[in-house]
């Protein structure tokens, strides 16, 4: 077992058992195989199994499920086993353990460590650690997080606003050694919010163009949180991503205003389809079902050959318990296309296939496929090498379903090769912690 190996296979989940996998073996009640995979160098199913051990009570067991892991050094194992230990009442163990993880370096274990003290009583000490290093995005993060607590807002705000200046022209954090200033901007509207400053707060994020990370809007949400639905609304009606309609329509629901939630997304820009899934949520949620499947049916007629978009509409029959519905809407589609379908948009008609209780029509499907000339649910090398990436993970998934556990885990472990050296970069790390 490598750490090298271990980040690598956590950060691109390839050559490994993925944790979305691990999920359905469980679900499937396949637990003896997470277990046996969990003693063989598979992350994602020790950590899952460590965690099962630690609720029944079997705490100790869960630790011997991770030391391994933890003996490479590896951040990640470090920061689980911490977590757990936390959650178990053994704070102290935990601070000892993530303590020694941040002598090893890792971008992110002096935040975690600083966050750990601040919950049990030492937010003063963690504000002080961090406080060197305030120009790592990280570290600045975790002293915002923990500077309220330390009671030391005034200090952190100062701090930040050091950082935000009118020369500072980087277009991201990495282009210099300085805290980047749009997210020195965001912290520090953080702080004046908490502080019960929000116009100022409001005022700090207008300044920039663009204030969506990941599907979230710090403006919006900050408007949302305080029902200034007026500001938000008119913010929302210049939003081309639909982040900040998202946030609208989820303070509307919040306060049990569905409809205008609905008319919220309807308004939304046409060219965010987005927007427009979160509409056929939002509707599915509130029994709504034969709507949601229309809207998203006309998404789908729109954006036909969008592989995301008739995921979506796919995964929604499915919850819908209208299988049978979805292979025919999926069928509609594809004539429209007027060209064969492609092998990714084949394998989204597998988990209807599935449910409906055609597996002998979906196989016959793969293999009449012209790039499917062998079983899609053989464990061949050579076929599965002409289907790479995330098909790997789906037709694992349709193979535990069957009960086909160990084609699933040869599948999945098929490539798995030595360690390839550290494969992290200040990017990825910045991904994991946006997660």
């Amino acid at each position: 077992m490598d750490a090298a190996d271990l980040a690598r296979q956590t950060l691109t989940q390839h050559d490994c058992v993925p944790p979305h996998l691990v999920t359905r073996l469980l679900e499937r009640g396949h637990a003896g195989v997470v277990e046996h995979w969990a003693g063989q160098g598979e992350w994602f199913c020790a950590r899952e199994w460590a965690r099962l051990l630690g609720a029944e009570g079997r705490r100790e067991e869960a630790l011997d499920v991770l030391a391994p892991y933890l003996a490479t050094g590896w951040w990640t194992a470090t920061e689980t086993a911490a977590g757990l230990l936390e959650t178990w009442g053994r704070a102290d163990e935990a601070i000892t353990l993530s303590a020694a993880g941040t002598e090893r370096g890792h971008p992110l274990a002096l935040g975690f460590h600083a966050r750990l003290l601040a919950r049990h009583g030492r937010a003063e000490e963690a504000f002080t650690l961090l406080k060197p290093h305030i120009d790592d995005w990280s570290c600045a993060a975790a002293l915002v997080d923990v500077a309220g607590d330390a009671g030391r807002d005034d200090e952190a705000a100062g701090l930040l606003a050091s950082r935000v200046v009118d020369d500072h022209a980087c277009d991201s954090p990495w282009c210099c050694d300085r805290l980047d200033l749009t997210l020195a901007i965001g912290l520090l509207a953080r702080v004046r919010e908490r502080q019960g400053r929000v116009d100022e707060a409001v005022a700090l994020l207008r300044t920039r163009a663009v204030t969506s990370l990941n599907g979230r809007d710090q403006l919006a949400d900050l408007l949302a949180r305080h029902d200034r639905l007026d500001e938000l609304r008119a913010y929302a009606a210049g939003d081309d991503l639909g982040d900040a309609v998202r946030s609208l329509a989820e303070r509307l629901e919040e306060r049990g205003d569905v409809e205008g939630a609905i008319a919220a997304y309807q308004e939304a820009d046409a060219s965010a389809p987005h927007s427009t899934v979160r509409l056929a949520e939002l509707l599915a949620r509130h029994g709504r079902g034969d709507e949601a499947l229309e809207v998203m049916g006309r998404l789908a007629e729109s954006y036909n050959g969008d592989d995301w978009i008739l995921h979506a509409l796919s995964e929604l029959h499915l919850r819908q318990g209208r299988p049978e519905d979805g292979l025919a809407r999926l069928d509609t589609l594809a004539a429209a296309r007027e060209q064969p379908e492609e092998w990714d948009l084949l394998w989204i008609r597998l988990p209807l296939a599935a449910a409906a209780g055609r597996t002998d029509e979906a196989i016959a499907w793969a293999r009449a496929h012209p790039e499917g000339d062998t079983s899609y649910a053989a464990p061949a090398v050579a076929e599965l090498r002409r289907h790479p990436g995330q098909n790997v993970h789906e037709l694992a998934g349709y193979l535990v379903d069957l009960g086909r556990v160990d084609e699933a885990v040869a599948v999945l472990l098929q490539d798995r090769h030595g360690p390839t050296g550290p494969v992290w970069d200040s990017a990825a790390w910045r991904a994991q912690a946006a997660d």
